[in-house]
């Protein structure tokens, strides 16, 4: 523990911080784990508003600095693939 008032009050804001950044990573996780359930699904509709929320709350989470900015891109890039994969396996389906 701190003896210094500064670091009792680093400490504190440590805490305070760690728990915010632990809410938006797993906010970010559901929402990139719901665009992968909703392509195992098909349901294209689902996927485009999951795949637009997703993609926004990881752009927040790479500009706040919870997750670092190419992480937050490598898993955009991702889910774009699946994306796309679903859409171009529908395409020539209904063709």
């Amino acid at each position: 523990m701190p003896n210094i008032k500064s670091a009792k009050k680093r400490l504190r804001q440590n805490i305070t911080t760690r728990e915010r950044n632990r809410i938006n990573r797993s906010f970010v996780r559901n929402r990139c784990k719901n665009v992968v359930k909703a392509v195992r699904e098909g349901n294209i509709e689902e996927v485009d508003r999951l795949f637009r929320e997703a993609v926004k709350s990881l752009d927040q989470a790479g500009a706040k600095r919870t997750i670092h900015k190419n992480a937050a891109a490598r898993k955009k890039s991702r889910l774009s693939a699946l994306v796309r994969k679903l859409k171009e396996q529908n395409q020539t389906a209904t063709s």
